[in-house]
């Protein structure tokens, strides 16, 4: 009997198409920087998650190389082995006492910091209650977990009570964004610990998008003690500028998730190298240099709304450093990011399936790496094409 591997990919791949959602890579150069070189044409980029733009801040990049000098470029192994310095310990210690938590954990990823504690505390008899619109990572794990999922209406904590209530057998754990990455709303936090606390349920928040742009000092949307949740996820790739993610929790569940978190046990560490930079980032974002760059962002984000609208585009309602603009479906969205690479501007056209149907969002993404003259030459450039 012939093999149907291929075939079947081929119609995967095929629909893919059909459904203009096929995903394309483009090999850039220039680096992750507000220009970027692609086939010899430069770039505004406004692509990058890179939201202070740390990743090219030169105490951040002195911190990198000293520590890969001194320590080498990787960390030879799983933290259980050798793979845990007092580079490591260092910076968990820190990021434990500036969010509030006892304990900190460092991955390599949110992705795998999110998989790793979903798997490792939900068992059989469980409930994993999920806004509707969490980050893939978060349900993917929920999915595969042992414990029942049930997702309610994104934001809404009429909802999340409802089901609070109705399954109340096992543990329940409420997961959710900080800052939802599509349209870069903000979930209401202390009302959903309330709630979630009233039953004995954890709350669970991955807040990768509010993580040093947020809040006061940058502490995220989890900073206020009346929000805070039971395990937090902090990912340092958007406002850090480098790679990684730390898992915030109580001292007993940081112990168990080093004795049971496969993602963790198994996977090599964090190089010392990157987390010498994330500390040195750190710095920055709690000091009044961090509160200058929040400025700066904050008020490219209101240029860039106040001139959006006044063309007539329809904005999500977000004020953080996400800004997409509500397309009516895929192929205008292709169609108008075109148009603007034509211009020299980098934009992202995306439809993931937590976007509704028949709509889609060209994501504009401001750091505070751009300057105002960026602003205004984005603005112009979506004055001049084919509104849509």
């Amino acid at each position: 009997m012939a093999g149907s591997w291929i075939p079947r990919i081929e119609k995967a791949l095929a629909l893919q198409q059909h459904k203009q959602a096929y995903r394309y890579r483009k090999p850039v150069s220039g680096g992750n920087n507000r220009i970027l070189i692609y086939q010899g044409k430069r770039y505004l980029n406004f692509s990058s998650n890179d939201y202070l733009g740390l990743a090219r801040h030169p105490e951040v990049i002195a911190a990198w190389q000293q520590a890969a000098a001194e320590e080498g470029i990787g960390s030879g192994g799983s933290g259980h082995v050798i793979g845990y310095s007092t580079i490591h310990q260092r910076l968990e210690s820190r990021l434990a006492h500036w969010l509030g938590f006892p304990r900190a954990l460092l991955f390599c990823s949110g992705y795998v910091a999110n998989q790793a504690v979903v798997s490792a505390l939900m068992t059989a008899g469980d409930h994993i209650l999920a806004d509707r619109l969490s980050h893939s990572s978060l349900i993917e794990s929920a999915i595969q977990s042992p414990a029942e999922l049930r997702r309610f209406r994104h934001n809404d904590v009429s909802a999340l009570q409802r089901l609070l209530q109705r399954f109340c057998v096992g543990n329940r754990l409420v997961i959710t964004e900080g800052v939802f990455s599509m349209d870069g709303d903000q979930a209401p936090l202390p009302a959903m610990r309330q709630c979630t606390h009233a039953v004995d349920g954890w709350l669970m928040v991955d807040d990768a998008h509010g993580f040093g742009v947020l809040g006061t000092e940058g502490r995220g949307c989890c900073g206020d003690k009346y929000c805070r949740p039971d395990v937090l996820i902090v990912t340092f790739g958007k406002a850090v500028g480098v790679s990684g993610a730390a898992v915030l929790c109580q001292v007993p569940v940081a112990e168990y998730l080093l004795q049971f978190a496969t993602h963790l046990i198994y996977s090599t560490a964090l190089p010392p190298a990157t987390v010498a930079a994330i500390d040195a980032a750190l710095t920055v974002i709690s000091s009044s240099r961090g509160e200058v760059l929040r400025q700066r962002l904050r008020y490219y984000i209101d240029s860039f709304r106040h001139g959006a609208q006044s063309l007539g585009y329809k904005l999500a309602p977000s004020a953080t450093a996400i800004q997409p603009l509500l397309i009516g479906d895929n192929l205008s969205a292709l169609i108008l990011a075109s148009q603007l690479l034509e211009q020299g501007l980098w934009l992202t056209a995306i439809r993931p399936p937590t976007v509704p149907p028949g709509s889609a969002r060209l994501r504009i993404t401001l750091t505070a790496a751009h300057k105002y003259g960026d602003i205004q030459q984005l603005l112009e450039a979506l004055a001049n094409v084919k509104h849509i």
